[in-house]
């Protein structure tokens, strides 16, 4: 069985929760680092990226989480999880895992007045996906080695880099479950490859 852990410090845990049990794998919620031991893939979800990382300093996250990732264990960021993955934050000195090598700019889309839904098509993984934008920052370049998989507007809101996948909008606020599917499908196919 499959174990995709979602970081429980902040945010729409209980939501991503919900979305993994739906594509059929096992979902734990992580709140202690020792967890990271128990879980196959991680997922970094949304909610105000400075008290996510106060959070992460505080229960000594950081170095942990980035040591999962560097093991070859994917990790998907969505919103806020996007920015605590960047390895370059607009604006901004100080980068929290630095693990994907892409740009971001916070609140990219505007406040939470200006929240808004857009249909999506997501590279290799879903067309016409119903995505839902909170406060949402997007992706302003990408590196040779990451692959943006969906655009709005002419800005990045989806990309891979490898074992990492991260993402602008929620996508444990709908029903449709493709894009955790296709990080689920992620998780297998490394279990796979580090098994060896």
């Amino acid at each position: 069985m499959t174990t995709i852990g979602v970081l429980g410090l902040q945010g729409a845990f209980r939501e991503h929760v919900r979305s993994v049990e739906a594509t059929g794998a096992e979902a734990v919620v992580v709140k202690k680092k020792e967890q990271l031991d128990e879980i196959d893939g991680l997922i970094i979800p949304g909610g105000e990226s400075t008290t996510i990382r106060r959070l992460i300093d505080k229960y000594d996250f950081l170095e942990p989480i980035r040591q999962f990732g560097l093991q070859g264990k994917p990790i998907f960021g969505t919103c806020a999880g996007l920015i605590l993955l960047a390895s370059e934050i607009d604006g901004s000195y100080d980068v929290h895992l630095g693990v994907m090598d892409i740009k971001v700019r916070r609140n990219a889309f505007g406040r939470q007045r200006e929240s808004f839904e857009a249909d999506l098509d997501i590279k290799g993984v879903a067309e016409g996906y119903n995505a839902v934008f909170i406060r949402a920052p997007y992706i302003e370049g990408v590196g040779e080695e990451t692959e943006v998989l969906a655009t709005y507007n002419g800005h990045i809101v989806a990309a891979q880099q490898g074992h990492y996948l991260a993402c602008s909008f929620h996508p444990e606020l709908t029903d449709d479950h493709r894009l955790t599917a296709h990080f689920v499908q992620m998780v297998e196919e490394s279990k796979k490859t580090l098994a060896l």
